[in-house]
């Protein structure tokens, strides 16, 4: 079976570790977050911060600045297209809309997949705009 074969569906973030240039750790956040692909090239990702602030307003339109700060870097969301280098076992991502903006037509988003299973996914982001390689675990959503 292909890589995009078996990337399809729904997975559930387990876990993720950064790293810099330097080799050093970059700490991660508690996180909770989900990653979808589908059959016909679509996905979608996202992640957040556990323990995220409620707007004491009760509205996402008003929230603090400090509720807004918050979520604004406790979360990333993006969609989009994508398509698989099956001999270099690599996804590439093209973002059509983002939390972070700048990731909306950056090119050479790619995931490097290291393990593929039924039930288990983890993959590379070999360079984040700030300069962190991240490595993210996935289990698939039952």
């Amino acid at each position: 079976m292909s890589i995009k074969d078996q990337l399809v569906g729904t997975w559930i973030y387990v876990s993720s570790t950064g790293t810099r240039d330097d080799g050093s750790d970059v700490p991660r956040p508690p996180m909770r977050g989900v990653l979808t692909y589908t059959a016909d090239g679509r996905f979608h990702f996202i992640t957040t911060r556990t323990g995220l602030p409620k707007f004491a307003s009760n509205d996402s339109a008003s929230p603090t600045p400090e509720e807004a700060m918050a979520v604004a870097s406790g979360s990333v969301a993006y969609t989009g297209t994508y398509t698989v280098d099956e001999g270099a076992k690599t996804v590439f991502a093209s973002v059509d809309a983002a939390t972070f903006p700048n990731l909306v037509g950056a090119p050479n988003q790619r995931r490097i997949v290291t393990l593929l299973t039924d039930d288990e996914l983890h993959f590379v982001n070999p360079r984040t705009p700030a300069g962190v390689t991240l490595s993210f675990v996935w289990k698939r959503a039952k």
